[in-house]
Protein backbone atom coordinates (compact mmCIF):
# COMPACT_ATOMS: atom_id res chain seq x y z
CA UNK A 1 0.00 0.00 0.00
CA UNK A 2 2.76 2.42 0.97
CA UNK A 3 4.58 1.64 -2.29
CA UNK A 4 1.42 2.50 -4.24
CA UNK A 5 1.13 5.82 -2.38
CA UNK A 6 4.81 6.52 -3.08
CA UNK A 7 4.32 5.72 -6.78
CA UNK A 8 1.31 8.04 -6.92
CA UNK A 9 3.31 10.89 -5.44
CA UNK A 10 6.25 10.36 -7.78
CA UNK A 11 3.98 9.99 -10.82
CA UNK A 12 2.72 13.52 -10.27
CA UNK A 13 6.32 14.83 -10.28
CA UNK A 14 5.42 16.99 -7.26
CA UNK A 15 8.61 16.16 -5.36
CA UNK A 16 10.75 16.54 -8.50
CA UNK A 17 9.24 19.89 -9.45
CA UNK A 18 9.56 21.28 -5.94
CA UNK A 19 13.24 20.26 -5.92
CA UNK A 20 13.74 22.07 -9.22
CA UNK A 21 12.18 25.17 -7.72
CA UNK A 22 14.66 25.27 -4.82
CA UNK A 23 17.34 27.35 -6.65
CA UNK A 24 14.72 30.05 -7.25
CA UNK A 25 13.57 29.93 -3.62
CA UNK A 26 17.15 30.08 -2.28
CA UNK A 27 17.62 33.90 -2.52
CA UNK A 28 14.47 34.34 -0.42
CA UNK A 29 14.79 31.25 1.76
CA UNK A 30 14.58 33.11 5.08
CA UNK A 31 11.20 34.65 4.29
CA UNK A 32 10.04 31.39 2.69
CA UNK A 33 10.97 29.40 5.82
CA UNK A 34 9.24 31.94 8.07
CA UNK A 35 6.14 31.76 5.85
CA UNK A 36 6.08 27.97 6.23
CA UNK A 37 6.87 27.99 9.97
CA UNK A 38 4.04 30.44 10.63
CA UNK A 39 1.60 27.89 9.28
CA UNK A 40 2.52 25.41 12.04
CA UNK A 41 0.85 27.29 14.91
CA UNK A 42 -1.99 28.36 12.57
CA UNK A 43 -2.89 24.70 12.06
CA UNK A 44 -2.19 23.65 15.63
CA UNK A 45 -4.40 26.37 17.12
CA UNK A 46 -7.50 24.67 15.71
CA UNK A 47 -6.91 21.90 18.23
CA UNK A 48 -6.73 24.33 21.16
CA UNK A 49 -10.33 25.44 20.66
CA UNK A 50 -11.58 21.86 20.41
CA UNK A 51 -9.50 20.76 23.44
CA UNK A 52 -10.76 23.70 25.56
CA UNK A 53 -14.36 22.57 25.20
CA UNK A 54 -13.79 19.43 27.35
CA UNK A 55 -13.13 21.10 30.72
CA UNK A 56 -15.64 23.84 29.92
CA UNK A 57 -18.44 21.38 29.11
CA UNK A 58 -17.63 19.12 32.08
CA UNK A 59 -17.63 22.01 34.57
CA UNK A 60 -20.40 24.23 33.26
CA UNK A 61 -22.80 21.94 31.42
CA UNK A 62 -22.48 18.81 33.57
CA UNK A 63 -21.52 20.03 37.04
CA UNK A 64 -23.57 23.22 36.57
CA UNK A 65 -20.74 25.21 38.14
CA UNK A 66 -19.93 28.75 37.00
CA UNK A 67 -17.06 29.24 39.37
CA UNK A 68 -13.57 28.14 38.43
CA UNK A 69 -10.64 28.84 36.16
CA UNK A 70 -12.28 27.16 33.17
CA UNK A 71 -15.31 29.46 33.13
CA UNK A 72 -13.12 32.55 33.35
CA UNK A 73 -10.11 31.73 31.25
CA UNK A 74 -11.37 29.37 28.55
CA UNK A 75 -13.53 31.95 26.67
CA UNK A 76 -10.70 34.49 26.94
CA UNK A 77 -8.23 31.82 25.80
CA UNK A 78 -10.35 31.03 22.73
CA UNK A 79 -10.55 34.71 21.75
CA UNK A 80 -6.79 35.23 22.26
CA UNK A 81 -5.88 32.14 20.25
CA UNK A 82 -8.28 33.13 17.45
CA UNK A 83 -6.73 36.60 17.33
CA UNK A 84 -3.23 35.12 17.16
CA UNK A 85 -4.37 32.72 14.46
CA UNK A 86 -5.82 35.60 12.41
CA UNK A 87 -2.67 37.70 12.70
CA UNK A 88 -0.43 34.77 11.79
CA UNK A 89 -2.68 33.94 8.82
CA UNK A 90 -2.29 37.52 7.55
CA UNK A 91 1.49 37.36 8.02
CA UNK A 92 1.70 34.00 6.23
CA UNK A 93 -0.42 35.30 3.32
CA UNK A 94 1.75 38.42 2.99
CA UNK A 95 5.04 36.49 3.08
CA UNK A 96 3.76 33.83 0.69
CA UNK A 97 2.64 36.47 -1.79
CA UNK A 98 5.92 38.38 -1.52
CA UNK A 99 8.11 35.30 -1.96
CA UNK A 100 5.87 33.85 -4.68
CA UNK A 101 5.94 37.07 -6.72
CA UNK A 102 9.71 37.41 -6.31
CA UNK A 103 10.23 33.86 -7.54
CA UNK A 104 7.85 34.53 -10.45
CA UNK A 105 9.86 37.62 -11.43
CA UNK A 106 13.11 35.66 -11.47
CA UNK A 107 11.63 32.79 -13.47
CA UNK A 108 10.04 35.20 -15.97
CA UNK A 109 13.35 36.99 -16.47
CA UNK A 110 15.09 33.70 -17.20
CA UNK A 111 12.30 32.51 -19.50
CA UNK A 112 12.19 35.83 -21.36
CA UNK A 113 15.93 35.68 -21.96
CA UNK A 114 15.54 32.11 -23.23
CA UNK A 115 12.57 33.14 -25.40
CA UNK A 116 14.68 35.77 -27.17
CA UNK A 117 17.29 33.13 -28.02
CA UNK A 118 14.89 30.59 -29.52
CA UNK A 119 15.47 30.07 -33.22
CA UNK A 120 13.10 31.27 -35.94
CA UNK A 121 11.58 27.78 -36.38
CA UNK A 122 10.17 27.95 -32.84
CA UNK A 123 8.30 31.17 -33.63
CA UNK A 124 7.15 29.75 -36.96
CA UNK A 125 5.34 26.93 -35.14
CA UNK A 126 4.20 28.63 -31.90
CA UNK A 127 1.28 31.06 -31.63
CA UNK A 128 1.54 34.31 -29.68
CA UNK A 129 -1.19 33.08 -27.32
CA UNK A 130 0.74 29.93 -26.48
CA UNK A 131 3.88 31.97 -25.82
CA UNK A 132 1.93 34.26 -23.46
CA UNK A 133 0.48 31.21 -21.73
CA UNK A 134 3.76 29.34 -21.31
CA UNK A 135 6.14 32.19 -20.59
CA UNK A 136 3.87 34.38 -18.46
CA UNK A 137 0.61 32.86 -17.21
CA UNK A 138 2.08 29.47 -16.36
CA UNK A 139 4.81 31.15 -14.31
CA UNK A 140 2.23 33.07 -12.28
CA UNK A 141 0.16 29.92 -11.73
CA UNK A 142 3.19 27.83 -10.80
CA UNK A 143 4.91 30.31 -8.48
CA UNK A 144 1.80 31.51 -6.70
CA UNK A 145 0.74 27.89 -6.38
CA UNK A 146 4.14 26.85 -5.04
CA UNK A 147 3.93 28.50 -1.63
CA UNK A 148 0.14 28.62 -1.61
CA UNK A 149 0.04 24.83 -1.90
CA UNK A 150 2.82 24.49 0.64
CA UNK A 151 0.97 26.81 3.03
CA UNK A 152 -2.23 24.84 2.50
CA UNK A 153 -0.42 21.54 2.95
CA UNK A 154 1.49 22.47 6.11
CA UNK A 155 -1.53 24.22 7.68
CA UNK A 156 -3.79 21.26 6.95
CA UNK A 157 -1.12 18.76 8.01
CA UNK A 158 -0.45 20.28 11.42
CA UNK A 159 -4.11 21.10 11.94
CA UNK A 160 -4.98 17.46 11.14
CA UNK A 161 -2.21 16.05 13.35
CA UNK A 162 -3.13 18.26 16.29
CA UNK A 163 -6.85 17.54 15.86
CA UNK A 164 -6.17 13.79 15.61
CA UNK A 165 -4.16 14.13 18.85
CA UNK A 166 -7.24 15.72 20.47
CA UNK A 167 -9.37 12.87 19.15
CA UNK A 168 -7.10 10.24 20.74
CA UNK A 169 -6.84 12.34 23.93
CA UNK A 170 -10.60 12.26 24.31
CA UNK A 171 -11.26 8.69 23.14
CA UNK A 172 -8.97 6.27 21.35
CA UNK A 173 -11.94 4.10 20.32
CA UNK A 174 -13.73 6.97 18.56
CA UNK A 175 -10.43 8.24 17.12
CA UNK A 176 -9.75 4.93 15.33
CA UNK A 177 -13.19 5.02 13.68
CA UNK A 178 -12.75 8.67 12.65
CA UNK A 179 -9.26 8.08 11.20
CA UNK A 180 -10.40 5.08 9.12
CA UNK A 181 -13.22 7.17 7.64
CA UNK A 182 -10.75 10.03 7.00
CA UNK A 183 -8.52 7.85 4.80
CA UNK A 184 -11.60 6.48 3.08
CA UNK A 185 -12.70 10.03 2.20
CA UNK A 186 -9.25 10.85 0.74
CA UNK A 187 -9.08 7.72 -1.43
CA UNK A 188 -11.11 9.15 -4.41
CA UNK A 189 -8.43 11.82 -4.94
CA UNK A 190 -5.93 9.13 -5.97
CA UNK A 191 -8.18 8.09 -8.86
CA UNK A 192 -8.91 11.52 -10.34
CA UNK A 193 -5.64 13.07 -11.49
CA UNK A 194 -5.08 10.90 -14.58
CA UNK A 195 -8.64 11.61 -15.72
CA UNK A 196 -8.03 15.33 -15.32
CA UNK A 197 -4.64 15.67 -17.00
CA UNK A 198 -5.87 15.43 -20.61
CA UNK A 199 -8.71 17.90 -20.02
CA UNK A 200 -6.43 20.35 -18.23
CA UNK A 201 -3.95 20.26 -21.12
CA UNK A 202 -6.75 21.00 -23.60
CA UNK A 203 -8.02 23.79 -21.33
CA UNK A 204 -4.59 25.44 -21.34
CA UNK A 205 -4.38 25.19 -25.15
CA UNK A 206 -7.82 26.72 -25.65
CA UNK A 207 -6.91 29.46 -23.16
CA UNK A 208 -3.86 30.20 -25.30
CA UNK A 209 -6.10 30.25 -28.40
CA UNK A 210 -8.30 32.91 -26.77
CA UNK A 211 -5.24 35.13 -26.26
CA UNK A 212 -4.17 34.50 -29.87
CA UNK A 213 -7.57 35.77 -31.06
CA UNK A 214 -7.10 38.99 -29.09
CA UNK A 215 -3.58 39.44 -30.49
CA UNK A 216 -4.75 38.81 -34.05
CA UNK A 217 -7.63 41.25 -33.66
CA UNK A 218 -5.27 43.91 -32.33
CA UNK A 219 -2.65 43.44 -35.05
CA UNK A 220 -5.12 42.81 -37.87
CA UNK A 221 -7.74 45.42 -36.98
CA UNK A 222 -7.44 47.17 -40.36
CA UNK A 223 -7.78 43.91 -42.29
CA UNK A 224 -10.87 43.05 -40.25
CA UNK A 225 -12.37 46.46 -40.98
CA UNK A 226 -11.45 46.63 -44.67
CA UNK A 227 -12.73 43.11 -45.46
CA UNK A 228 -15.73 43.30 -43.09
CA UNK A 229 -14.46 40.28 -41.21
CA UNK A 230 -16.43 41.05 -38.06
CA UNK A 231 -18.72 38.02 -38.36
CA UNK A 232 -15.86 35.75 -39.44
CA UNK A 233 -13.57 36.73 -36.57
CA UNK A 234 -16.43 36.75 -34.08
CA UNK A 235 -17.47 33.24 -35.12
CA UNK A 236 -13.92 31.92 -34.67
CA UNK A 237 -13.72 33.55 -31.25
CA UNK A 238 -17.10 32.17 -30.18
CA UNK A 239 -16.08 28.67 -31.27
CA UNK A 240 -12.99 28.90 -29.09
CA UNK A 241 -15.02 30.19 -26.15
CA UNK A 242 -17.49 27.35 -26.64
CA UNK A 243 -14.57 24.91 -26.46
CA UNK A 244 -13.41 26.53 -23.20
CA UNK A 245 -16.97 26.25 -21.83
CA UNK A 246 -17.32 22.60 -22.85
CA UNK A 247 -13.96 21.70 -21.32
CA UNK A 248 -14.98 23.47 -18.11
CA UNK A 249 -18.19 21.45 -17.98
CA UNK A 250 -16.25 18.22 -18.60
CA UNK A 251 -13.93 19.20 -15.75
CA UNK A 252 -16.92 19.69 -13.44
CA UNK A 253 -18.38 16.34 -14.51
CA UNK A 254 -15.17 14.58 -13.55
CA UNK A 255 -14.44 16.46 -10.33
CA UNK A 256 -17.81 17.81 -9.24
CA UNK A 257 -18.63 14.52 -7.50
CA UNK A 258 -15.53 14.72 -5.31
CA UNK A 259 -16.93 17.07 -2.69
CA UNK A 260 -20.39 15.41 -2.49
CA UNK A 261 -18.76 11.96 -2.36
CA UNK A 262 -16.39 13.02 0.41
CA UNK A 263 -19.29 14.65 2.24
CA UNK A 264 -21.21 11.40 2.00
CA UNK A 265 -18.27 9.29 3.24
CA UNK A 266 -17.60 11.71 6.10
CA UNK A 267 -21.24 11.45 7.19
CA UNK A 268 -20.61 7.77 7.92
CA UNK A 269 -17.78 8.77 10.23
CA UNK A 270 -19.89 11.31 12.09
CA UNK A 271 -22.81 8.86 12.37
CA UNK A 272 -20.51 6.10 13.63
CA UNK A 273 -18.89 8.44 16.17
CA UNK A 274 -22.27 9.61 17.50
CA UNK A 275 -23.53 6.03 17.78
CA UNK A 276 -20.37 4.75 19.47
CA UNK A 277 -19.95 7.93 21.53
CA UNK A 278 -23.46 7.61 22.97
CA UNK A 279 -22.63 4.08 24.08
CA UNK A 280 -19.34 5.19 25.67
CA UNK A 281 -21.05 8.04 27.56
CA UNK A 282 -23.79 5.77 28.88
CA UNK A 283 -21.21 3.23 30.02
CA UNK A 284 -19.18 6.05 31.63
CA UNK A 285 -16.10 5.33 29.51
CA UNK A 286 -15.92 9.00 28.44
CA UNK A 287 -17.45 12.19 29.79
CA UNK A 288 -19.91 14.40 27.98
CA UNK A 289 -17.18 17.07 27.80
CA UNK A 290 -14.81 14.62 26.11
CA UNK A 291 -17.52 13.75 23.60
CA UNK A 292 -18.29 17.40 22.76
CA UNK A 293 -14.57 18.15 22.45
CA UNK A 294 -14.20 15.08 20.22
CA UNK A 295 -17.10 16.11 17.96
CA UNK A 296 -15.73 19.67 17.67
CA UNK A 297 -12.27 18.35 16.70
CA UNK A 298 -13.83 15.87 14.29
CA UNK A 299 -15.87 18.53 12.49
CA UNK A 300 -12.78 20.80 12.27
CA UNK A 301 -10.87 17.85 10.81
CA UNK A 302 -13.57 16.75 8.37
CA UNK A 303 -14.72 20.14 7.07
CA UNK A 304 -11.57 20.85 4.97
CA UNK A 305 -11.75 17.26 3.68
CA UNK A 306 -15.34 17.74 2.49
CA UNK A 307 -14.40 20.87 0.54
CA UNK A 308 -11.06 19.64 -0.81
CA UNK A 309 -12.65 18.55 -4.08
CA UNK A 310 -13.41 22.17 -4.99
CA UNK A 311 -9.76 23.12 -4.42
CA UNK A 312 -8.34 20.08 -6.17
CA UNK A 313 -8.60 21.52 -9.68
CA UNK A 314 -6.63 24.65 -8.84
CA UNK A 315 -3.96 22.61 -7.06
CA UNK A 316 -3.59 20.32 -10.08
CA UNK A 317 -3.52 23.27 -12.50
CA UNK A 318 -0.71 24.83 -10.44
CA UNK A 319 1.27 21.57 -10.44
CA UNK A 320 0.83 21.10 -14.19
CA UNK A 321 1.81 24.73 -14.80
CA UNK A 322 4.96 24.04 -12.80
CA UNK A 323 5.71 21.03 -15.01
CA UNK A 324 5.31 23.15 -18.16
CA UNK A 325 7.49 25.94 -16.76
CA UNK A 326 10.35 23.55 -16.05
CA UNK A 327 9.89 21.94 -19.43
CA UNK A 328 10.49 25.37 -21.01
CA UNK A 329 13.41 26.13 -18.67
CA UNK A 330 15.06 22.81 -19.52
CA UNK A 331 14.51 23.11 -23.27
CA UNK A 332 17.63 24.10 -25.19
CA UNK A 333 17.24 26.24 -28.34
CA UNK A 334 18.27 24.32 -31.43
CA UNK A 335 20.71 26.98 -32.60
CA UNK A 336 23.42 27.56 -30.00
CA UNK A 337 27.16 28.10 -29.86
CA UNK A 338 29.40 25.09 -30.34
CA UNK A 339 31.62 23.89 -27.47
CA UNK A 340 34.49 26.28 -28.28
CA UNK A 341 33.18 29.03 -30.59
CA UNK A 342 35.51 31.40 -32.42
CA UNK A 343 35.15 35.16 -32.58
CA UNK A 344 34.28 36.24 -36.09
CA UNK A 345 36.84 38.66 -37.58
CA UNK A 346 35.91 41.20 -40.24
CA UNK A 347 35.51 39.12 -43.44
CA UNK A 348 38.40 39.55 -45.85
CA UNK A 349 38.27 36.62 -48.30
CA UNK A 350 34.76 35.50 -49.15
CA UNK A 351 31.52 33.78 -48.26
CA UNK A 352 30.77 30.32 -49.63
CA UNK A 353 27.68 28.13 -49.72
CA UNK A 354 29.02 24.59 -50.08
CA UNK A 355 26.57 21.82 -51.09
CA UNK A 356 23.87 23.42 -48.90
CA UNK A 357 20.57 21.59 -48.39
CA UNK A 358 17.76 22.81 -46.16
CA UNK A 359 14.21 21.75 -45.22
CA UNK A 360 11.70 23.44 -42.94
CA UNK A 361 9.77 20.17 -42.82
CA UNK A 362 11.57 16.83 -43.09
CA UNK A 363 11.21 15.32 -46.52
CA UNK A 364 10.30 18.62 -48.22
CA UNK A 365 13.57 20.24 -49.36
CA UNK A 366 13.61 24.01 -49.87
CA UNK A 367 17.27 24.20 -50.94
CA UNK A 368 18.83 21.38 -52.91
CA UNK A 369 22.66 21.10 -53.03
CA UNK A 370 23.38 24.81 -53.50
CA UNK A 371 26.95 25.92 -54.28
CA UNK A 372 27.77 29.64 -54.37
CA UNK A 373 30.79 31.86 -53.79
CA UNK A 374 30.55 35.59 -52.93
CA UNK A 375 33.61 37.81 -52.90
CA UNK A 376 34.01 40.37 -50.14
CA UNK A 377 32.76 43.79 -51.26
CA UNK A 378 30.46 42.23 -53.87
CA UNK A 379 26.76 43.00 -54.26
CA UNK A 380 24.84 39.84 -54.99
CA UNK A 381 21.12 39.78 -55.82
CA UNK A 382 18.74 36.81 -55.50
CA UNK A 383 15.73 36.72 -57.79
CA UNK A 384 13.27 34.06 -58.88
CA UNK A 385 9.84 32.64 -58.30
CA UNK A 386 8.08 33.03 -54.91
CA UNK A 387 8.85 30.13 -52.61
CA UNK A 388 11.93 29.23 -54.63
CA UNK A 389 14.32 29.62 -51.67
CA UNK A 390 15.72 33.17 -52.05
CA UNK A 391 14.93 34.32 -48.51
CA UNK A 392 15.93 30.96 -47.07
CA UNK A 393 19.40 31.22 -48.63
CA UNK A 394 19.95 34.57 -46.96
CA UNK A 395 18.32 33.62 -43.62
CA UNK A 396 20.84 30.81 -43.22
CA UNK A 397 23.76 33.27 -43.15
CA UNK A 398 22.98 34.84 -39.70
CA UNK A 399 21.85 31.38 -38.54
CA UNK A 400 18.17 32.12 -38.15
CA UNK A 401 18.07 28.49 -39.26
CA UNK A 402 20.86 25.93 -39.58
CA UNK A 403 21.56 24.04 -42.79
CA UNK A 404 20.21 20.50 -42.99
CA UNK A 405 23.43 19.44 -44.66
CA UNK A 406 26.42 21.13 -46.27
CA UNK A 407 28.27 24.21 -45.02
CA UNK A 408 28.24 27.98 -45.12
CA UNK A 409 31.78 29.32 -44.81
CA UNK A 410 33.06 32.82 -44.07
CA UNK A 411 36.77 33.12 -44.83
CA UNK A 412 36.88 29.32 -44.85
CA UNK A 413 35.32 28.93 -41.37
CA UNK A 414 32.00 27.14 -40.94
CA UNK A 415 29.58 29.67 -39.43
CA UNK A 416 28.49 27.01 -36.88
CA UNK A 417 32.00 27.28 -35.40
CA UNK A 418 31.64 31.04 -34.93
CA UNK A 419 30.25 32.66 -31.80
CA UNK A 420 26.62 33.45 -32.60
CA UNK A 421 26.68 37.02 -31.22
CA UNK A 422 29.89 37.94 -33.04
CA UNK A 423 28.52 36.47 -36.31
CA UNK A 424 25.33 38.52 -36.12
CA UNK A 425 27.26 41.59 -35.02
CA UNK A 426 28.89 41.60 -38.45
CA UNK A 427 25.56 41.46 -40.30
CA UNK A 428 22.99 44.26 -40.68
CA UNK A 429 19.54 43.42 -42.03
CA UNK A 430 16.82 45.61 -43.53
CA UNK A 431 13.61 43.63 -43.89
CA UNK A 432 10.60 44.28 -46.09
CA UNK A 433 8.43 44.91 -43.01
CA UNK A 434 10.83 46.27 -40.44
CA UNK A 435 9.78 45.98 -36.83
CA UNK A 436 10.03 49.19 -34.83
CA UNK A 437 9.79 49.18 -31.06
CA UNK A 438 7.60 51.55 -29.08
CA UNK A 439 9.54 54.68 -28.14
CA UNK A 440 11.19 57.45 -30.12
CA UNK A 441 12.91 57.60 -33.51
CA UNK A 442 16.22 57.98 -31.70
CA UNK A 443 15.55 54.87 -29.58
CA UNK A 444 14.99 52.79 -32.70
CA UNK A 445 18.03 54.10 -34.58
CA UNK A 446 20.53 53.50 -31.77
CA UNK A 447 19.43 49.86 -31.41
CA UNK A 448 22.26 49.15 -33.83
CA UNK A 449 24.74 50.73 -31.41
CA UNK A 450 23.45 51.84 -28.02
CA UNK A 451 26.50 53.97 -27.19
CA UNK A 452 26.47 55.83 -30.53
CA UNK A 453 27.58 59.46 -30.36
CA UNK A 454 25.39 62.33 -31.57
CA UNK A 455 27.67 62.76 -34.59
CA UNK A 456 27.20 59.09 -35.53
CA UNK A 457 23.43 59.42 -35.17
CA UNK A 458 23.31 62.54 -37.34
CA UNK A 459 25.50 60.90 -39.97
CA UNK A 460 23.20 57.86 -40.03
CA UNK A 461 20.14 60.13 -40.32
CA UNK A 462 21.69 61.95 -43.25
CA UNK A 463 22.81 58.77 -45.01
CA UNK A 464 19.34 57.25 -44.58
CA UNK A 465 17.72 60.35 -46.16
CA UNK A 466 15.80 61.14 -42.95
CA UNK A 467 16.92 64.75 -42.46
CA UNK A 468 14.03 66.39 -44.28
CA UNK A 469 11.40 64.25 -42.56
CA UNK A 470 12.84 64.75 -39.07
CA UNK A 471 13.11 68.53 -39.58
CA UNK A 472 9.30 68.65 -39.93
CA UNK A 473 8.78 67.08 -36.51
CA UNK A 474 8.38 69.28 -33.43
CA UNK A 475 10.43 66.91 -31.25
CA UNK A 476 12.78 65.75 -34.02
CA UNK A 477 14.54 62.49 -33.20
CA UNK A 478 12.73 62.35 -29.86
CA UNK A 479 9.30 62.00 -31.48
CA UNK A 480 7.25 59.06 -30.20
CA UNK A 481 6.33 56.68 -33.03
CA UNK A 482 3.74 54.47 -31.28
CA UNK A 483 3.70 50.70 -30.94
CA UNK A 484 5.30 49.04 -33.97
CA UNK A 485 5.75 52.52 -35.49
CA UNK A 486 2.05 52.90 -36.37
CA UNK A 487 2.39 56.68 -36.66
CA UNK A 488 4.88 56.41 -39.56
CA UNK A 489 4.52 55.64 -43.25
CA UNK A 490 6.13 52.58 -44.83
CA UNK A 491 8.94 54.63 -46.37
CA UNK A 492 9.70 56.38 -43.08
CA UNK A 493 9.89 53.04 -41.27
CA UNK A 494 12.28 51.70 -43.93
CA UNK A 495 14.59 54.70 -43.64
CA UNK A 496 14.69 54.38 -39.84
CA UNK A 497 15.64 50.72 -40.31
CA UNK A 498 18.34 51.76 -42.78
CA UNK A 499 19.65 54.36 -40.29
CA UNK A 500 19.76 51.59 -37.70
CA UNK A 501 21.87 49.52 -40.11
CA UNK A 502 24.18 52.51 -40.73
CA UNK A 503 24.76 52.89 -36.98
CA UNK A 504 25.62 49.20 -36.70
CA UNK A 505 28.25 49.66 -39.42
CA UNK A 506 28.40 45.94 -40.19
CA UNK A 507 30.56 44.71 -43.10
CA UNK A 508 27.75 42.47 -44.42
CA UNK A 509 24.33 43.89 -45.31
CA UNK A 510 21.18 41.94 -46.15
CA UNK A 511 18.34 43.75 -47.94
CA UNK A 512 15.23 41.55 -47.89
CA UNK A 513 12.64 43.03 -50.29
CA UNK A 514 13.49 46.42 -48.77
CA UNK A 515 11.51 48.50 -51.29
CA UNK A 516 8.85 46.11 -52.61
CA UNK A 517 6.02 47.53 -50.46
CA UNK A 518 6.68 51.21 -51.28
CA UNK A 519 5.19 53.61 -53.79
CA UNK A 520 7.41 55.11 -56.50
CA UNK A 521 8.21 58.32 -54.63
CA UNK A 522 9.04 56.54 -51.36
CA UNK A 523 10.99 53.90 -53.25
CA UNK A 524 13.17 56.52 -54.93
CA UNK A 525 14.10 58.06 -51.55
CA UNK A 526 14.64 54.70 -49.87
CA UNK A 527 16.66 53.44 -52.86
CA UNK A 528 19.04 56.36 -52.45
CA UNK A 529 19.42 55.53 -48.75
CA UNK A 530 20.08 51.89 -49.66
CA UNK A 531 22.77 52.85 -52.16
CA UNK A 532 24.48 54.87 -49.43
CA UNK A 533 24.28 51.84 -47.11
CA UNK A 534 25.71 49.46 -49.75
CA UNK A 535 28.91 51.43 -50.26
CA UNK A 536 32.05 49.44 -49.35
CA UNK A 537 30.08 46.48 -47.97
CA UNK A 538 29.25 42.94 -48.99
CA UNK A 539 25.56 43.12 -49.85
CA UNK A 540 22.89 40.46 -50.27
CA UNK A 541 19.72 41.68 -52.00
CA UNK A 542 16.46 39.78 -52.28
CA UNK A 543 14.20 41.43 -54.84
CA UNK A 544 11.13 40.91 -56.95
CA UNK A 545 11.55 44.19 -58.83
CA UNK A 546 14.41 43.40 -61.19
CA UNK A 547 14.94 47.09 -61.92
CA UNK A 548 16.44 47.45 -58.42
CA UNK A 549 19.18 44.83 -59.01
CA UNK A 550 20.46 45.79 -62.46
CA UNK A 551 23.73 47.12 -61.06
CA UNK A 552 24.48 44.14 -58.81
CA UNK A 553 27.88 42.52 -59.34
CA UNK A 554 26.23 39.14 -59.51
CA UNK A 555 22.59 38.10 -59.97
CA UNK A 556 21.55 34.63 -58.85
CA UNK A 557 18.31 33.15 -60.17
CA UNK A 558 16.91 30.71 -57.60
CA UNK A 559 14.28 28.36 -58.92
CA UNK A 560 12.71 25.52 -56.86
CA UNK A 561 15.60 25.35 -54.42
CA UNK A 562 18.36 25.28 -57.03
CA UNK A 563 20.55 27.94 -58.63
CA UNK A 564 19.20 28.08 -62.17
CA UNK A 565 21.31 30.97 -63.52
CA UNK A 566 24.08 33.24 -62.32
CA UNK A 567 25.76 36.27 -63.89
CA UNK A 568 25.54 40.04 -64.35
CA UNK A 569 22.41 41.75 -65.63
CA UNK A 570 23.89 42.08 -69.13
CA UNK A 571 24.99 38.44 -69.24
CA UNK A 572 21.62 37.11 -68.14
CA UNK A 573 19.61 39.38 -70.45
CA UNK A 574 21.52 38.06 -73.43
CA UNK A 575 20.95 34.43 -72.45
CA UNK A 576 18.56 32.90 -74.93
CA UNK A 577 15.43 31.39 -73.30
CA UNK A 578 16.86 32.36 -69.91
CA UNK A 579 14.64 32.61 -66.80
CA UNK A 580 15.99 36.04 -65.82
CA UNK A 581 15.58 37.37 -69.34
CA UNK A 582 11.95 36.22 -69.45
CA UNK A 583 11.22 37.70 -66.01
CA UNK A 584 12.83 40.99 -66.92
CA UNK A 585 10.96 41.31 -70.19
CA UNK A 586 7.68 40.47 -68.45
CA UNK A 587 8.22 43.17 -65.81
CA UNK A 588 9.35 45.66 -68.46
CA UNK A 589 6.13 45.18 -70.37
Amino acid sequence: MFQKIKDKIMSTNIVVDYKKMLPYVKPYWKKAIIAVLITLPIGSMDAVIAWALKPYMDVVMVEKSTIGNSTIFIPILIVVFSLCQSLLTYAATYLNTWVGNKIALDVKKKLFYKLMHYNAAFFDKTTSGKIMQRFNNDVDAACSGLLKNMKLFTTRLFSSLSLIAVLFYNSWQLAIVATIVLFGALFPLTRVRKRLKGIMKKTVNTGAAVMTHFNETYSGNRIIASYNLYDYQNKRFQNTLDSVFNLGIRMVKRTGLLSPLMHFIVSFGIAAVIWLGSYLIVTHQITAGSFVSFIAALIMLYNPIKSIGSNYNSVQMALMAMERVFQMLENTPEIVNCAQPKKMPTPSQGIEYKDVCFSYVEGKPVLDHVDLHINIGETIAFVGNSGGGKSTLVNLLPRFYDVTSGQILIDGIDIRELELDSLREKIAIVFQDNFLFGGTIRDNIVLGKENASEDEIQKAVKSACLEEFISTLENGLDTEIGERGVLLSGGQKQRIAIARAFIKNAPIVILDEATSALDNKSEAIVQQAIENLMADRTVFIIAHRLSTVRHADKIVVVNYGKIAEIGTHEQLIEKENGIYSALYKTQLR
